[in-house]
């Protein structure tokens, strides 16, 4: 059992995007007949029931919606070489520049994103500006949270996600190794006094946020250099805590309290004299940032490249 051709695959992806067969078949500029016609002539060759209908909608199947989270990929990497094999050909390559006016681009299609929201305002919004203009052709599709999403389920090509990995089957890539630490703004410290030590934190207004869907309100911190030695844990409070590292990195520069942040993510707030850091003498824990993908196996070339465009940019952060 196979796929005889790429329609097939389409007409099931514009199933799923559409709701319905008439949706599916104007996209496609076919009847519904034929529409409907196709897809019963898929599901009987492949012994497979791929959607289920009604009367008003159509919704996948469990094995359609295997079938169309695979496809989806295959068609793209299907339309990413056909570009790279016309770039190749410069014949076929002449052609299409006289047509269009000029040569086509090597990288094209969507890349889905998912990113923590400060280190997206804060670095990686220049960086996605660059290799969109490097690359007029690949489309970004970017979801800012500091929630985890399913790669596969949510399909999503690309996700930077701070911490430790999880034990799954997702591919990954380190970007960087920064460290945590606990800064303030000069107004906070002028109204409240500046802590001397870590443990002085229990007695400030901690600002804190959600890491990997959770409230962090254990912060630890390391005497620097000393990496074998013992974390102080100093258990933390404070009036205000939210989902989003954004807000609370405004709060904080609002003089609304400490945040204990990414390096990476007050970089600039740092080199500005908007926040301080609170303790140059310690360190907060290891934070790694990592690039997650679904498959090595089937991995556009125009993730790829955006991958490595993000870890040269992250290089000397």
């Amino acid at each position: 059992m196979k796929i005889e051709n790429t329609d097939e695959l389409r007409l099931l992806l514009e199933c799923a995007r559409g709701g319905s067969l008439t949706a599916a078949s104007k996209v496609m500029d076919i009847t519904p007949a034929a529409a409907s016609a196709m897809l019963k002539k898929l599901e009987a060759r492949l012994g497979l029931r791929l959607v289920e209908r009604s009367t008003r909608a159509l919704r996948l199947t469990q094995a359609g919606e295997q079938l169309r989270e695979h496809g989806q990929r295959a068609l793209e990497l299907l339309d990413e070489g056909l570009a790279l094999a016309l770039e190749a050909d410069p014949v076929a390559c002449a052609a299409g520049s006289r047509a269009a006016g000029a040569a086509a681009p090597s990288l094209r299609g969507r890349i889905r994103v998912s990113a923590p929201s400060d280190l997206t305002r804060q670095l990686l919004l220049p960086l996605f500006d660059e290799f969109l203009e490097r690359h007029p052709a690949v489309e970004l599709q970017l979801s800012v949270s500091d929630s985890l999403l399913d790669l596969v389920k949510d399909e999503v090509d690309l996700a930077l996600r701070y911490g430790q990995l999880p034990d799954s089957g997702l591919v990954a890539r380190r970007l960087a190794l920064v460290r945590r630490m606990a800064v303030a703004s000069p107004a906070y410290l002028e109204r409240h006094g500046r802590p001397g030590h870590p443990s002085e934190l229990s007695q400030h207004a901690c600002l804190t946020f959600k890491i990997r869907n959770r409230h962090e309100r254990s912060w630890r911190f390391r005497p620097r250099g000393q990496e074998a030695a013992a974390p102080l844990v100093v258990a933390v409070h404070g009036p205000r805590s939210c989902d989003d590292a954004a807000i609370a990195h405004q709060w904080a520069l609002q003089g609304f309290g400490v945040i204990y942040k990414s390096a990476l993510d007050v970089r600039l707030s740092l080199g500005s004299g908007a926040l301080v850091d609170l303790f140059p003498d310690w360190q907060g824990d290891d934070l790694p940032l990592h690039a997650l993908m679904p498959s090595q196996r089937f991995l556009p070339q125009r993730v790829r490249a955006l991958v490595d465009h993000l870890a040269q940019g992250l290089s000397g952060a």
